[in-house]
């Protein structure tokens, strides 16, 4: 019975750390309620150019550094009327052991 024991706590355990270690070094954001920070394309307002060869509801990722000097990756939708939504966002954070 003790060693059925230690098994499934060890189990538990890695199952644990598995599923973490996916986002070790990064900070997640996503959802509709995202807004533009410095570096963001719709920071400041929409682009005054329109995006009118790319279909509506398409994805694309835009890569910067933000003011602390982090590396930031965002992923816009084009909208039916062709302006720009911020649909998620990671911020790669420091490792302290480097």
């Amino acid at each position: 019975m003790k060693p059925a024991l230690v098994l499934s706590i060890l189990a538990l355990a890695l199952a644990g750390c598995s599923a973490s270690a996916t986002t070790v070094g990064y900070s997640f954001n996503s959802g509709s309620g995202l807004a533009p920070i410095p570096g963001s394309i719709t920071y400041g307002g929409q682009p005054r150019t329109k995006l009118t060869r790319s279909p509506v509801g398409s994805t694309f990722s835009h890569e910067f550094t933000n003011q602390v000097g982090r590396e930031v990756h965002e992923t816009y939708i084009i909208e039916p009327d062709r302006s720009l939504r911020i649909i998620d966002r990671y911020v790669k954070r420091e490792r302290i052991w480097d």
